[in-house]
């Protein structure tokens, strides 16, 4: 029996009224209340909000920052309209209470007292009332570390900090409070520090590195010294090469001991003869060493042009599985090192990745137990991706990549797409079990992609899901060869190399950095994650350095940012109370880029008095054998390091 609509067919006169509808309840109310279109419309509606207001408090959190970083404002950490004012007012001299009364200050009309006869000189200015010296005095007492290490920015550009270097302001800015530095007037906080303070900051704001932290600085070899036999070429050449660096007061030297040259020819076969000699000739000059076990291949030529790869026998594997390498998204393979998806596949003549890391290892510290047990080895890096760097092989130069393109993300191996479907599996969306499809292309801008613009997708719920399974993978692998470095090592101090991707660091999306690795984007902390994982382990961090060259320029296509990201990672790495080494590949033609080291290495006015545990200067020594080029700068520089410099760099 088929039941007629009411309003069909029928006589309305005749036809009785229809009974009262009742309002649907449940889910027949969503569905008779709203169309299915409507619906997603909604939807789509909430997630621009969402992302409108993120954009909104990266724009507030940056202006917060600004204002704690250049205008030394002691804002608390969820600053409202209130706080900003009460901090302005304070610092045109006016006093305001915490409920609000607000009066001009009757302080401001009392003279200063002049500081000791033994700190004039530092303070250029001659009467005490002067705007010139009350400014002056500014500078030295509320300045957090935090504004000397970033005191190189433009001030329009340094303001694009990521959100999460705000907690290190904070902390900062707390430390100052509790050292009763007391409010901002300069006469105050002047009267709050001691006279090794005072002394300390003068010093150094005057370039004198006196009575500053002592800080070993490393120099590091030629690559091409050791042959692929495993053979130290020219020792007459090292010996040459250890006495000009000796001459320059260095304490030590940085070596490079690859994998694809101990282990070259067959599995848990390890020569290492060349490297017992070369270590026997550092020892004549009792000289300090750093070894950097490099798990990568090079495609920088050594002595006799030959090209350091990957062991031998790893690559005759490779060509029946070509899936133990790094792949992009269409099927090119990375051979410059081993994929993370086979850390715990069986692969490699039976033994999984991090067994082949750890068997290397454990030969490393029996062959050379005694020179560490000697001091001789002072600190050993692990590499633990491209370049020697924690970080994917997004940017490969033989892949056609040219700076400032945003990369490709490494994910498309057999391994690793395993492992991304087992993720989406567990979320309950097996469809997000792929790579981003509009993610773009080695040398895309990240403007030009739907995936990185802004409000582009990695910032959907796709985006975040895949985003955090890809940094997941870098912070597993990273967990397990420290594991076992530690317990191959014994106690030896451990270093571990982090990239500097700086382009693009400037944009939301920091899609340089996504690619690397490091979900890192204005509205979250892609290195904390990282940073508490090698606390974890108790290891050295080790950044790197760039010059002024690579400062914020003014039309820069590339949005770069090198001092704004290592000001945000150092002090992220302080925050988890972890020692930092600072690395420069540089060449030191240049007199403005040693005070840039050194602000960076030992930063000004730090009421926590952090500084970094080691300088390593990575150019190739045939420029350093140059003993007419840069030499009495150079050894000034690491007069500075070492504390014991009474001259500043003249230009």
């Amino acid at each position: 029996m088929t039941t007629k609509h009411p309003h069909q067919d029928a006589d309305p006169a005749a036809s009785p009224p229809p009974p009262p509808s009742r309002r649907p309840r449940g889910l027949a109310s969503a569905a008779a209340s709203s169309p299915a279109p409507a619906l997603r419309s909604g939807e789509r509606e909430k997630e621009r909000t969402k992302l409108r207001e993120r954009h909104r408090r990266s724009i507030t959190s940056r202006m917060l920052a600004g204002l704690r970083q250049h205008g030394n404002f002691p804002l608390p950490a969820r600053a409202d309209m209130n706080d900003v004012l009460a901090a302005l007012a304070r610092a045109a001299g006016w006093t305001v209470h915490p409920d609000g009364t607000t009066f001009r200050s009757s302080s401001l009309s009392q003279p200063l007292l002049p500081p000791p006869a033994q700190f004039q000189g530092a303070f250029q200015a001659t009467s005490v009332e002067t705007p010139a010296f009350t400014n002056h005095l500014n500078s030295y007492a509320i300045r957090t570390p935090l504004d000397s290490q970033a005191s190189g920015l433009q001030t329009d550009d340094s303001l694009s900090l990521s959100p999460s270097s705000l907690d290190s302001v904070v902390v900062a800015e707390q430390s100052i409070k509790n050292e009763n530095y007391g409010n901002s007037s300069s006469a105050n906080s002047l009267s709050c520090m001691d006279s090794d303070q005072l002394m300390r900051a003068s010093a150094v704001w005057a370039g004198d590195y006196t009575r500053t932290p002592y800080i070993p600085v490393y120099a590091s070899l030629s690559m091409g010294i050791i042959n692929s036999y495993c053979q130290l070429v020219d020792p007459e050449a090292v010996r040459a090469e250890l006495r000009h660096l000796k001459s320059l007061n260095v304490d030590g030297v940085v070596v490079d001991c690859w994998w694809g040259i101990v282990e070259a020819w067959t599995p848990q076969k390890y020569e290492w003869s060349g490297y017992r000699d070369l270590f026997g000739i550092i020892k004549e000059f009792k000289l300090k060493v750093q070894v950097v076990l490099s798990f990568h291949g090079s495609e920088k030529c050594g002595s006799g042009d030959v090209l350091i790869s990957l062991p031998r026998w790893v690559m005759e594997i490779a060509q029946e599985n070509q899936d133990i390498f790094f792949t992009d998204r269409v099927g090119r393979r990375n051979t410059e090192c081993l994929s993370w998806g086979i850390d715990k596949e069986r692969v490699l003549r039976g033994r999984t990745g991090i067994e082949v890391y750890f068997d290397f290892m454990r030969s490393f510290h029996m062959e050379f137990r005694s020179l560490s047990e000697e001091g001789l080895i002072s600190a050993i890096e692990i590499g633990l991706g491209a370049s020697g760097e924690l970080r994917y092989p997004s940017c490969p130069e033989k892949m056609g990549w040219r700076y400032p393109g945003i990369g490709e993300f490494q994910c498309y191996d057999r391994y690793m797409q395993k492992n991304l479907r087992q993720a989406a599996l567990t979320r309950g969306h097996l469809f997000w079990a792929r790579g981003p499809d509009n993610a773009g292309y080695y040398n895309s801008r990240s403007h030009e992609t739907g995936f990185f613009c802004d409000g582009g997708d990695y910032d959907s719920y796709y985006g975040r899901f895949f985003l955090n399974w890809y940094s997941g993978i870098l912070v597993d692998h990273v967990d397990q060869v420290l594991s076992l470095a530690t317990l191959a090592f014994d106690g030896a101090v451990i270093m571990v190399k982090i990239p500097s991707m700086y382009w693009w660091y400037r944009t939301a999306s920091h899609a340089a950095e996504l690619t690397a690795g490091y979900y890192n984007p204005t509205n979250r902390d892609g290195y904390s994650p990282v940073f508490k994982m090698l606390k974890k382990h108790s290891v050295i961090l080790k950044v790197v350095c760039y010059g002024p060259e690579y400062t914020v320029q003014e039309n820069d296509e590339a949005f770069a940012d090198p001092e704004g990201l290592t000001w945000q990672v150092m002090n992220a790495a302080w925050d988890q109370g972890l020692s930092i080494s600072v690395e420069s590949a540089l060449p030191c033609l240049a007199n403005e880029m040693y005070p840039l080291i050194l602000d960076t290495a030992k930063p000004r006015n730090d009421p926590d008095r952090h500084h970094v545990s080691f300088f390593a200067y990575r150019q190739q020594t045939p420029f350093l054998l140059q003993g007419n080029v840069c030499f009495s700068e150079l050894e000034t520089f690491v007069k500075c390091m070492h504390g014991e410099a009474t001259q500043k760099f003249v230009d």
